[in-house]
């Protein structure tokens, strides 16, 4: 079966360093065409800094004309400032793409890691290392943000165009795990409240 080729733009955003990417799909070929920071000036005025996240995302949509962008969701956890900042950094990057009536999908950082390494919590090295050897890339990575934005794009294609993900090793069942609460209360019989 020939699937049709696209072109993902992948996103880690941020007020300071924003990542992104852009892979190339063909079947179950992934080929990374660009994968680069934006480094901002955090001292300069935010208004002035999402207004060239603006311009670059446009840019790059000019450029390489995607059919999809995937962003990566803030990581809930950060102090409140650090959300809302992150927030309009990802609001802004969605909006260049609607406007350019590109399919936006956004993922949140453990469904990327779990459908890059098939663990949730891995590092950003242990994604890094899988990209290698999903793309067989000779780069060298100097910002994780720009991973971490190759990594959201090529989660996109692994969840939503029919590339096999990598699995896990299945999980032993635990023999204290019961099927039903029939068969829990007959182990616990003591757990029960009488009236």
């Amino acid at each position: 079966m020939n699937r049709k080729s696209r072109i993902i733009l992948g996103i880690d955003p941020g007020t300071v360093i924003m990542g992104f990417s852009i892979i190339q799909t063909n079947g179950n070929q992934i080929e990374m065409l660009e994968m680069d920071v934006l480094k901002l000036n955090g001292k300069k005025d935010m208004f002035e800094r999402l207004g060239i996240i603006n311009q670059t995302i446009q840019q790059l949509i000019d450029t390489y004309h995607p059919d999809a962008m995937a962003i990566e969701a803030p990581f809930f956890g950060k102090n409140v400032q650090s959300m809302l900042k992150l927030g309009r950094a990802q609001g802004v990057a969605i909006a260049v793409a609607m406007s350019n009536q590109i399919e936006v999908a956004e993922y949140s950082p453990k469904k990327v890691k779990q459908s890059i390494t098939g663990n949730g919590n891995a590092t950003k090295e242990q994604i890094w290392k899988m990209l290698n050897s999903i793309m067989r890339l000779k780069n060298t990575i100097k910002y994780f943000d720009a991973s971490d934005a190759l990594a959201v794009a090529v989660c996109h294609q692994f969840n939503g165009h029919g590339i096999t993900v990598p699995k896990s090793a299945p999980k032993k069942k635990s023999s204290k795990k019961t099927s039903s609460w029939a068969a829990f209360v007959q182990q616990h019989p003591e757990r029960i409240a009488k009236k």
